[in-house]
């Protein structure tokens, strides 16, 4: 079940300052998580991709951030979401290299392998995409 959206640290994606201002409160969790540099990275270039495809296939939209860490497991769940027109064939869309845009294609499925888990749903209402990071406690992160 999805958390409460009042949990969520939500940004409104609307122009490219944006994008950059998602990035970086998702940095912010996941260094304040104790979470290395790589995986900044990695949820930093997801948010990147998915928060570009709004803005460029629907005008905008908004990007939710929750820490929904336990115990056990450092969890950064990441939802991207807008009211476009949807994506006519997902697993199209999906392949490394296709573009609508004239981009490099590595949005979606560049965001699907940057993260651990990765959820799409799209119809003529709009795009949600949900993203997770996660990594045990007992791991290092500081490599």
């Amino acid at each position: 079940m999805p958390p409460e959206t009042s949990d969520a640290l939500i940004i409104p994606i609307r122009e490219q300052q944006d994008v950059l201002t998602a990035r970086q409160k998702a940095r912010t969790i996941a260094s304040g998580l104790g979470l290395g540099i790589a995986d900044q990275t990695r949820l930093a270039t997801a948010i990147s991709e998915l928060t570009r495809n709004a803005i460029l296939y629907a005008g905008g939209g908004e990007c939710q951030l929750w820490d929904q860490s336990d115990d056990n497991t450092f969890r950064i769940r990441v939802e991207v979401r807008d009211q476009g027109p949807g994506i006519d064939d997902i697993a199209l869309a999906m392949r490394d290299g296709y573009s609508t845009s004239g981009g490099l294609g590595a949005g979606l499925s560049g965001a699907k392998r940057l993260m651990d888990d990765f959820e799409i749903e799209t119809s003529s209402a709009g795009t949600r995409v949900i993203v997770t990071l996660e990594r045990s406690r007992q791991e290092s992160f500081y490599i």
